[in-house]
């Protein structure tokens, strides 16, 4: 598959890669941090591009996604290879690099499947999947062609002008808001806060947008932290659904597990400023309330769903629900 790479700059020693805010500088022979783009035979090169490290049919709120079509089945495609260095990375297997291997799977050839597979779209998801940017721009205008959505999953870290090139062709996405703090970024993750608000910015502005906080006891998980969450979404749009997740001991995190418990005060918090604010990984009803009324429009435990209050997009008071709730 012979694709031309995108925002790549040629300089006196190699060339530069405008992708994500790193500008990593690659001589001949060399890769980036997130592996998936380098330099060979004094060429721009996507070393990954159309490896898959998986494929699975899953239920939408798996991303998690818990406005847009609930109980719908996606098909989501899994990538290597990442532009941070998450030190409690659930998926570290396949997001530390590649390094050959994978399923190799065409856009068209990804698209196809969706289709034939009775899935709503594709979700772009499981290991990073911006740093693939060609192959997303590629898929993302396949699926379309066939009256598909296109779903990102991701950690929002990249450049405002690829963001702006790809955010029209998706449908939806989850974005990891993984603190409010700069330094826990830049010590904890190697990256900055800024360009993940800035995608997470653009991204509200052009499809349907969920975020998810991944919460680490004593790390990123005091009340205070969790207002300007949900204080800068809310300036974005107090509609924008917030997942708040139980950190579970991975990769090199040794920290204890975070249990529901530790989640309750951070809720309430978000809530002040958010319509809808959600528990994640814990055995918990995730449900949606109407915010006007407190009618109970769908019902969640686990992956299993049932839609109980909504007409439409509405709920039987007349309030509006924003997502997407029909396909």
């Amino acid at each position: 598959m012979d694709v031309k790479p995108k925002y790549f700059k040629a300089g006196a020693s190699g060339f530069s890669c405008g992708l994500c805010p790193h500008a990593c500088s690659l001589a001949e022979g060399k890769r980036g941090l997130c592996t998936a783009r380098g330099v060979e035979n004094n060429e721009p090169c996507l070393p990954a591009y159309a490896r898959l490290s998986g494929i699975a049919l899953d239920p939408i709120e798996k991303k998690p996604l818990y406005h847009f079509l609930p109980g719908g089945k996606i098909l989501s495609a899994g990538f290597y290879g990442c532009n941070l260095r998450c030190p409690f990375c659930q998926n570290h297997h396949i997001s530390r690099g590649f390094s050959g291997g994978g399923n190799r799977v065409s856009p068209a050839d990804l698209a196809r499947k969706a289709g034939e597979d009775g899935s709503v779209g594709v979700a772009y998801t499981y290991s990073e999947p911006l740093i693939h940017f060609e192959y997303l721009v590629q898929a993302a205008r396949e699926v379309r062609a066939r009256g598909l959505r296109n779903v990102l999953v991701s950690n929002g870290y990249l450049n405002e002008e690829p963001a702006r090139e790809l955010l029209p062709l998706l449908d939806a996405a989850n974005i990891d808001l993984k603190s409010f703090s700069d330094d826990f970024y830049s010590a904890e993750l190697g990256g900055g806060l800024r360009p993940v608000l800035r995608f997470i910015e653009l991204a509200a502005q052009s499809l349907h947008l969920e975020v998810t906080t991944l919460i680490i006891p004593g790390k990123n998980d005091s009340a205070a932290e969790m207002e300007k969450i949900a204080a800068f979404l809310a300036g974005l749009s107090q509609d924008i659904p917030l997942h708040l997740s139980c950190y579970r001991p991975m990769y090199r995190y040794t920290a204890r597990p975070a249990v529901y418990e530790d989640l309750l005060p951070l809720l309430e918090a978000a809530r002040k400023k958010l319509r809808y604010v959600y528990p994640g990984n814990v055995n918990q009803e995730a449900n949606t309330l109407c915010p006007a009324c407190g009618e109970l429009l769908v019902r969640r435990q686990g992956y299993s769903v049932r839609v109980t209050g909504l007409q439409d997009d509405r709920c039987r008071c007349g309030q509006a629900i924003a997502g997407i709730w029909q396909a």
